[in-house]
């Protein structure tokens, strides 16, 4: 189960960020302009926003295998259309936002199927594994993408990506369980909390004010960065594929992070000290990411930000907010952490493209400051603290 939730969630970061990395040979294959083409990744962001908390509600009341089998079959079928009318920015726009509306009918149910599948003392990991997946789709973007396109022509690469899109779908509807044979953790109550109730309980815990607030910084920074990367690299006359690099060894990083820190956080039983970490060494990278006017300065700082940021600060993250929410269903406050970076992605992207790159890293190195204030106000996760092996 988690490993075909993994390979969706993975190609949908090839959909979401595939014009990142050769923004400037789009942008020139479609005759439109620089904002244009992040606006193909923004519609993600945006879509989103309006899909977010029904998505969280299907998947609560008609369960993994309805959601996330429907984000699945709109994946598969908006991926080959994209590839199939590549040549059209018109065509390409459409299949985005169908693309979009599959997002969170898949990304909102990583908690609930960790904690359907897992025992608690392992579900940080196994939420762990569904990040890392994404990781590797968005380094599969950025590192292979560039390479991909031959001479400025984009649809191949679209074609591909659209290809493999309807692989995985079919993949995963074919595999797809709700639940396994054997409950993993006896102890732990299936009674959630939906809709107004649950809002109203997830809205009410200090903490979970707290953590939607770290991920209106953390996620909007990261969403900005991932879609505006080629902008930023431009500033230091960094070619594409130094871009594609600059941006893929942030996730090679995050990889790297996902696999040791939340086995690491599971195994301690905590959440805090982590959350903490990836918030103070957040913004140092993006101090780096600010002053650095070569490719390996760049090179370095984006390392920094995806092993702390990536690695530890989302799943980790992810699995404090099911844990500090708890009983309102889990895809309930993914998605409210997930809602609200994207609502900030968009503010950053909007920004950035009005006021300048550079100007805007300044204001995220500002944003860095308060992120880490607000992780060292959190209280320790209570369910992690009693929890006992079974």
């Amino acid at each position: 189960m988690l490993a075909v939730y993994s390979l969706v969630s993975l190609v949908l970061q090839l959909q979401w960020l595939t014009f990142a990395p050769i923004a400037r040979e789009a942008a020139t294959a479609y005759g439109v302009g620089a904002f244009d083409i992040d606006l193909l990744s923004l519609i993600f962001m945006g879509v989103f926003v309006v899909i977010c908390v029904p998505a969280s509600i299907l998947i609560d009341r008609r369960g993994i295998r309805v959601g996330v089998g429907l984000g699945a079959v709109l994946m598969g079928a908006f991926g080959m259309l994209k590839g199939l009318g590549g040549s059209s920015y018109v065509i390409v726009a459409i299949a985005q936002v169908g693309l979009a509306v599959a997002q969170p009918l898949v990304l909102n149910a990583a908690t609930k199927l960790a904690a359907q599948w897992f025992p608690i003392e392992e579900r940080a990991t196994a939420v762990g594994i569904a990040t890392l997946a994404q990781f590797v789709g968005i380094i599969v973007v950025m590192l292979v993408t560039p390479a991909l396109v031959d001479g400025g022509d984009i649809q191949p690469v679209l074609m591909i990506y659209g290809v493999i899109s309807a692989v995985a779908a079919a993949l995963l509807l074919l595999v797809l369980r709700e639940r396994p044979p054997v409950a993993p953790s006896l102890g732990d109550s299936d009674v959630r909390l939906m809709t107004a109730d649950g809002i109203r309980n997830m809205l009410g815990k200090r903490d979970m004010r707290l953590i939607m607030a770290l991920y209106f910084i953390g996620l909007g920074v990261f969403n900005a960065l991932s879609t505006c990367i080629d902008q930023l690299c431009a500033q230091s006359g960094l070619s594409v594929d130094d871009t594609g690099l600059v941006g893929g060894i942030m996730f090679i990083t995050g990889i790297v992070g996902a696999a040791i820190l939340p086995p690491l956080s599971d195994k301690r039983r905590q959440r805090k000290p982590f959350l903490v970490l990836a918030m103070a060494l957040m913004t140092p990278a993006l101090l780096g990411l600010t002053l650095a006017d070569a490719f390996v300065p760049l090179l370095v700082a984006s390392a920094v930000l995806g092993f702390f940021l990536l690695g530890a600060g989302a799943p980790i993250g992810f699995q404090y907010a099911a844990e500090v929410s708890y009983p309102t269903a889990e895809s309930m406050s993914q998605g409210a952490i997930l809602l609200v970076g994207q609502v900030s992605g968009i503010l950053f992207i909007v920004g950035i493209n009005v006021f300048g790159i550079v100007p805007f890293m300044w204001i995220f190195v500002g944003l860095g400051v308060v992120a880490t204030a607000i992780a060292l106000a959190l209280g320790e996760s209570p369910r992690i603290l009693t929890a006992t092996a079974q």
